[in-house]
């Protein structure tokens, strides 16, 4: 059968990912995914409704039957504490208030917990016992017949907690059921499934450190000597100690969390290593399928030709600078397949685990770097970016799951963009979670990042030197903001911005020579759900940045 073929590789990937964890470098395996793109449903079992594996951008599981409730279950019965993730669209109701649901700790079809996506706008979470509900946890979220949301439901022990697109987030506490399998639901309701994933870590326990940083690095480059003032801190922090996080040299943040049948990010690991120094060697590589460590040695040119400059880089890939000298000019790197707006959830080819460490990338007629077209897993760390012709890093088109790490971004005035505009919700809601840290952003006018649409933008221990805005979030995202240092920067943080409103919630960050505060509003998911981190403490920030980002220092 197909699922114990995949259980059997999951089995393998849980060993090789729990070997990691061990070593610092992940924090969760996958036990189970399926994203139907083998154009069925081998390994689950149907009960009610009508069940098909059809084309929705991809192929996904679709439920056509409105008139009953029908249920879809897979796995391991003696699966215990994970989280489970899928994507979930309702396309027909049948009356109101029914509900497209997703399934943890399943032992029959009338024994589970749920997380429903209901019509009259609520999410629940809930408990079946022998075919009787109850409602655990509620909250309000907009529901839209024919739009594509991310549900999760992770449950460790006792806990329970769902979320919706990474944001909306209900919880409890619950004993009645100890183990069991995953799965997908609907209630007098047509709904479509896709990217069904299971990780076996529930997740680290919620508590960001305000000590030093395991990758904090030496202090080199004086503070701005100007008296800091803080601004408010509305969000207080969690409780209790979390697991440590990566050690140096390793990826962190979101570029480690679980998703699309990937526990984390490796980039070339596994492939040969080797060293280019010319134009034809480097693209040649770059291309090439397969996982591979590409060590740049000296300067490349990059040309611009039929791309603009814009050259891909396929999946499995590191691409790292040899020293500190180590140079791409002239042209720009692109990661992603091509864009179709045609595409709303993410292909079989997109493009994932790449990583981009310690090179001076400037001189692009394009971006610098562009991630599109629902690529993730990717870690962007200790560059020099510099001088393109439009951004420095642009993350768009339903990308997810990414780390900017300890780059310096500097002559350049439209940084970082994360979202591609106001009228492409269909491909980046619920998608584009990215955490940049320990940046220094260096008189770059602005974009440091400008974020549509994302669940959850992660920004802490970053250097603001300089800017005519820092960061803004529109069209519902939620940016979480901590232990930044704002330096001279016009407006730090804003909402109120081109285009709907956003969310912001910032805590313990030090402004100074500011015109404005961070405009704050609504609430933000809490960043340790999904991954560990430390934060150091603010004022140390203008120090160690500048002397630990950018080239030559990994």
């Amino acid at each position: 059968m197909k699922v114990r073929s995949r259980l059997a590789t999951a089995a393998v990937a849980a060993a090789v990912a729990a070997a990691m964890l061990y070593a610092g470098t992940a924090n969760a395996a996958t036990l189970f995914h399926d994203d139907f793109n083998d154009g069925d449903s081998a390994g689950w079992t149907m009960s009610g409704g009508t069940w098909s594996v059809i084309a929705d951008g991809t192929s996904v599981l679709r439920q056509a039957g409105t008139s009953s409730d029908a249920r879809a279950r897979a796995g391991s019965t003696a699966w215990a504490n994970y989280t489970v993730t899928a994507r979930v669209k309702i396309t027909a109701v049948n009356g109101t208030n029914r509900f497209a649901a997703l399934l943890a700790r399943a032992q029959s079809n009338t024994n589970y917990y749920y997380l429903a996506l209901r019509t009259d706008h609520t999410v629940e979470l809930k408990k079946l016992v022998g075919g009787s509900s109850t409602t655990l946890a509620s909250a309000a979220v907009t529901v839209t017949t024919g739009a594509w949301y991310t549900l999760s439901l992770k449950v460790s022990g006792s806990s329970l907690q769902g979320t919706v697109n990474g944001g909306t987030a209900v919880s409890a506490t619950d004993s009645q059921f100890a183990t069991g399998q995953i799965g997908v639901a609907t209630y007098n309701a047509a709904a479509n499934f896709d990217d069904v994933l299971v990780a076996d870590a529930a997740g680290p326990s919620p508590s960001p450190s305000a000590g030093p940083s395991a990758s904090s690095s030496p202090s080199a480059s004086p503070r701005p000597s100007t008296s800091p003032s803080t601004s408010p801190n509305p969000s207080p922090s969690p409780s209790g100690p979390p697991p440590n996080p990566p050690g140096p040299g390793q990826p962190d943040g979101f570029a480690t969390v679980a998703g699309y049948g990937q526990a984390t990010t490796t980039g070339g690991a596994g492939g040969p290593t080797v060293t280019v120094d010319t134009t034809e060697e480097f693209l040649d590589y770059i291309a090439r399928t397969g996982p591979y460590t590409i060590q740049v040695s000296g300067t490349i040119t990059l040309p611009t030709g039929t791309t603009d400059g814009m050259h891909n880089v396929t999946s499995d890939k590191t691409i790292v600078g040899l020293g500190s000298t180590a140079r791409l000019v002239g042209g720009g790197l692109n990661i992603g397949v091509p864009i179709s707006d045609a595409v709303t959830s993410p292909p079989a080819n997109a493009v994932h685990n790449v990583i981009i460490r310690n090179l001076s990338i400037s001189g692009a007629t394009d971006d610098l770097i562009n991630v599109q077209m629902f690529s993730h897993h990717i870690w962007i760390d200790h560059n020099d970016l510099s001088d393109g012709g439009d951004g420095a890093l642009d993350i768009k088109r339903g990308s997810d799951l990414l780390t900017v790490s300890w780059n310096r971004f500097h002559d350049h005035d439209k940084t970082t963009l994360v979202g591609h505009d106001d009228a492409n919700g269909a491909q980046d809601t619920g998608r584009l979670r990215v955490t940049y840290h320990h940046n220094f952003f260096d008189r770059s006018d602005q974009r440091n990042p400008r974020v549509r649409f994302s669940p959850l933008v992660h920004v802490y221990n970053n250097y603001y030197y300089d800017n005519s805005y820092g960061i803004a979030s529109t069209n519902e995202s939620g940016l979480f903001v901590e232990g930044n240092y704002f330096y001279s920067v016009n407006n730090p943080g804003r909402v109120e911005f081109s285009g709907p409103l956003g969310r912001m919630v910032e805590r313990n960050n030090i402004l100074v020579e500011c015109n404005h505060p961070i405009e704050v509003r609504g609430t933000v998911t809490d960043p340790a759900t999904f991954y560990p981190y430390t934060v150091d403490a603010p004022a140390s920030v203008p120090t160690i940045v500048p002397a630990g980002a950018g080239v030559g220092k990994i």
